[in-house]
């Protein structure tokens, strides 16, 4: 028989229900997030068309795997993950553009560098070795207080005293600001 073959009159023909059932449940799912996830792209972006753009891309690659649901435990959620790994994307892609665009000069005086490391290094030894190593650990490193905590043995609210009182400290010391 023919792909082509001409059927009797009257000859029901069934279609695969499942795709018709499948394209209900997405676009009852898209009812009922799509406002939450627009709203939520935009306090992200800040613009009301990259939040739409982004939306609609999130929800295109859904759809692109929605045979694929069962396996997904939170809908939302993987819905949301979508969303923000394409927002963190688009950034990460206009930065490197920009870094291709405009190439930074650097006009560096290594010796100034080299002074002001000396300077810092003196602070710091100002310093109780537990303020230093907070210090050095949060505000240099850019470790968040729990992990700093964790290196240090300590808790991490007293890491964060500890950076307090090292900062006071630092602000107390005379010729500080220069540094």
């Amino acid at each position: 028989m023919h792909p082509w073959h001409v059927r009797a009159e009257g000859e029901v023909v069934r279609f695969p229900s499942e795709r018709v059932e499948a394209w209900a449940r997405f676009d009852t799912f898209f009812q009922e997030e799509h406002e939450r996830l627009f709203k939520a792209l935009y306090f992200v972006t800040g613009h009301r068309h990259d939040a739409e753009e982004l939306m609609q891309d999130a929800f295109l690659r859904l759809w692109e795997r929605w045979d694929q649901i069962d396996k997904i435990e939170d809908l939302t959620g993987y819905l949301f993950r979508i969303a923000l790994n394409g927002f963190r994307m688009r950034r990460r892609r206009a930065a490197i553009a920009f870094r291709r665009a405009l190439p930074a000069r650097e006009n560096r005086d290594v010796f100034v560098e080299a002074e002001m490391r000396a300077d810092v290094r003196q602070l710091l030894l100002g310093l109780t070795p537990r303020q230093r190593a907070a210090l050095v650990l949060v505000d240099l490193l850019g470790y968040p207080s729990e992990q700093a905590g964790s290196i240090l043995g300590v808790r991490a609210s007293t890491v964060r005293a500890l950076a307090a009182q090292g900062r006071r400290a630092l602000r107390a010391t005379e010729g500080a600001r220069d540094a």
